[in-house]
């Protein structure tokens, strides 16, 4: 397997129904899984080592789910062991008062990690195509003109600016990958059960997971067009499976390292005056 397997190829109309959430690849079993996000692990702490050094590259790393789906838990298996100081995380939550006085694209633009380093949204500026356009309104409740909210195109708009906004990103040395979890309605109905009777993780659980279950299928249909809109060479969509965690992570991190190698990342080169401080000081600490 590789990252071609899980890619949605820009313009692709799907139906997520189709694709399989429990779908294991060619792996033996569980453990040759852990295995092998083990391997990609370490492929991409050494490779994040050398980008932080080069400080050319970024790397945009961006989970979208359904809830229950284990967002969380995938990013921190994944991205176990990373040097602490090339990375950084953000969660998108419901936009505060001084996000809805800016653009759409504004907290996702301010939370970009610098050249060097991996940055990771949990959920991101795709919220403003997936949750507001389920649930219509919160658009109507945004300070935003009359025009705008009437406009029977804005999706369309919105999945162009977000196109843009990443091409843009792309022409600047930043490398965005986005990955969809795709659980089944099934295994999220499992996940909600276990928070439910297991008390270390009721603070997991909010009745309002429950109200968005009901509009699943408007959420498909959003995240498809979604897809079909923004899924590019230079930031391409993934739906990997999601029913088995261990899957899902394993094929995460490989897919992270595999477009990692595809960069042209190289520890920076030492000039001739570098050179010579180095030899010097090895005379130095040698005569100690």
């Amino acid at each position: 397997m590789n990252h071609k397997d899980f890619l949605v190829p820009d313009g692709k109309q799907l139906k997520l129904a189709d694709y399989d959430a429990n779908f294991t690849g060619n792996y033996a079993d569980k453990e040759a899984g852990l295995a092998d996000l083990e391997k990609s692990r370490e492929k991409i702490i050494t490779l994040q080592e050398i980008m932080y050094a080069q400080s050319v590259y970024s790397l945009v790393v961006i989970f979208q789910a359904m809830d229950a789906a284990g967002k969380d838990s995938t990013l921190k298996h994944v991205f176990a062991g990373i040097n602490p100081q090339g990375l950084q995380t953000a969660a998108f939550k419901p936009p505060t008062e001084e996000e809805l006085d800016h653009d759409f694209l504004w907290r996702a633009s301010k939370l970009l990690p610098e050249r060097g380093k991996i940055g990771i949204f949990s959920r991101s500026y795709y919220e403003e195509v997936l949750v507001v356009r389920v649930h219509a309104e919160i658009l109507q409740a945004a300070p935003l003109p009359e025009k705008v909210k009437s406009d029977k195109k804005i999706w369309e708009k919105r999945l162009s600016d977000i196109r843009n906004f990443e091409n843009y990103l792309a022409n600047n040395g930043v490398l965005v990958l986005k990955f969809f979890i795709n659980i089944s309605k099934d295994e999220q109905k499992k996940q909600f059960m276990e928070r439910i009777e297991d008390p270390s993780k009721h603070w997991k659980f909010s009745f309002g997971d429950l109200a968005d279950r009901q509009h699943w299928d408007e959420y498909m249909q959003a995240y498809a067009a979604a897809f079909a809109a923004t899924s590019t060479e230079v930031a391409p969509w993934y739906v990997v499976p999601g029913n088995k965690r261990w899957f899902t992570r394993a094929t995460i991190a490989r897919i992270i390292a595999e477009r990692l190698e595809s960069l042209d990342l190289k520890f920076p080169e030492v000039s001739d005056k570098q050179k010579q401080q180095i030899e010097e000081a090895r005379k130095m600490l040698a005569s100690e």
